[in-house]
């Protein structure tokens, strides 16, 4: 299966609301099967200096698209206003 990488970016503020929803994310990411996707890769992206979270990255293996938008979109991020951007773009993993 394809691989597709997820950038996603929060919302100007969202921290007290990422930190609000974060086990719901973190268990939501762990149910991937039922969007029939499996996540390869993820975690919070972060500030230049390292504190502070600043959105997320993920690397999924997925059929297509569709698959892969329709598990962003269930994301509690997403849903709960925590994203304020998110970009799927198709990635070709040479190494790692």
């Amino acid at each position: 299966m394809p691989l597709f990488a997820v950038h996603a970016l929060d919302k100007t503020d969202a921290l007290p609301r990422r930190l609000e929803h974060y086990s719901a994310h973190r268990n939501f990411i762990e149910a991937d099967q039922i969007y029939g996707v499996s996540v390869i890769l993820s975690g919070p992206l972060q500030s230049d200096d390292g504190e502070t979270m600043i959105g997320s990255l993920f690397i999924i293996d997925a059929p297509g698209r569709a698959e892969v938008e329709s598990f962003a979109k269930a994301d509690p991020f997403m849903v709960e206003g925590v994203w304020n951007s998110v970009t799927i773009t198709r990635f070709h993993r040479r190494r790692g």
